[in-house]
């Protein structure tokens, strides 16, 4: 879709007052059409951009069904506001991006993807093995890449199991201090800092403030989140972007998603 003049990565790192908020949506969990549907009311209570993936196993056609059905309802609504005049069409030019499992879950369709190393893996497959085997599909698919560091924070959930991650406990402030700085010497863009989905509790503040601390990096912080209450004090300690997905999964109608996602997108804003 057209994400405007700038890049993704533009995009991502611009500054602006308070955080801005990203719904995450598995295309294992509902049909395209319903993914589809989900990110419309994402964009409509003021989530900046879409992240599609999360599961580990989900093949690419399933991936790709998902943000391809995800960028046509975001151009039909585009183009429906811009033939109106009281229409804002900006509310529907938010990046489709991808936060892949590994090489195995990638799209055409997608406008960027999050490039992550999980640095605090201790297997080669998720510090440099599945980027190796996805790079060569990215480039032919013109996908933009955000270099990502990612670091796995306790309690870790499924990913941090699958990812074999050393788990950064909410005391370790100077070690996720020295993971940020290794991320900026790296060359990396944006620093996520992630509980896991579905974890019972999120990213602790201490570890948040002190990767923030790093100038140069910009600072997401995903999973666990569950009310506005959490989200800001993700924001207060120094998140820029927030991620949420699980808390939005199990709603049980639009309207009840709805309802979750406002009060998740009005929190980012102090």
């Amino acid at each position: 879709m057209n994400v405007g003049e700038s890049t993704v990565l533009e995009k991502v790192c611009r500054r602006t007052a308070g955080a801005r908020h990203i719904t995450l949506i598995d295309p294992a969990k509902q049909s395209a059409e319903v993914a589809a549907e989900r990110a419309m009311v994402a964009a409509e209570c003021g989530s900046s951009m879409i992240f599609v993936g999360g599961s580990t196993d989900t093949p690419d056609d399933v991936v790709h069904a998902t943000c391809t059905a995800i960028q046509e309802a975001l151009e039909l609504r585009m183009f429906a506001a811009s033939q109106d005049p009281t229409g804002e069409e900006s509310m529907w030019d938010i990046p489709v991006v991808l936060f892949p499992g590994g090489a195995h879950a990638l799209s055409p369709a997608a406008d960027a993807i999050t490039f992550m190393m999980l640095m605090n893996s201790t297997k080669r497959a998720f510090l440099v093995g599945e980027q190796v085997r996805g790079a060569p599909y990215l480039d032919r698919f013109g996908v933009e890449a955000l270099p990502t560091g990612y670091v796995v924070c306790a309690p870790g959930g499924r990913v941090g199991e699958v990812g074999g991650a050393e788990l950064i406990q909410s005391t370790d402030v100077d070690l996720v201090h020295a993971y940020a700085l290794c991320a900026k010497m790296f060359g990396f863009s944006l620093l996520y800092l992630e509980a896991g989905s579905g974890a019972d509790a999120p990213v602790h503040p201490d570890l948040i403030a002190k990767a923030a601390s790093v100038e140069g990096l910009t600072l997401l912080v995903g999973g666990g989140m569950r009310t506005a209450d959490d989200v800001a004090r993700a924001v207060k300690a120094g998140a820029q972007w927030i991620v949420t997905g699980t808390v939005t999964e199990d709603a049980s109608s639009l309207d009840e998603l709805r309802t979750r996602l406002e009060a998740l997108v009005g929190a980012c804003t102090p």
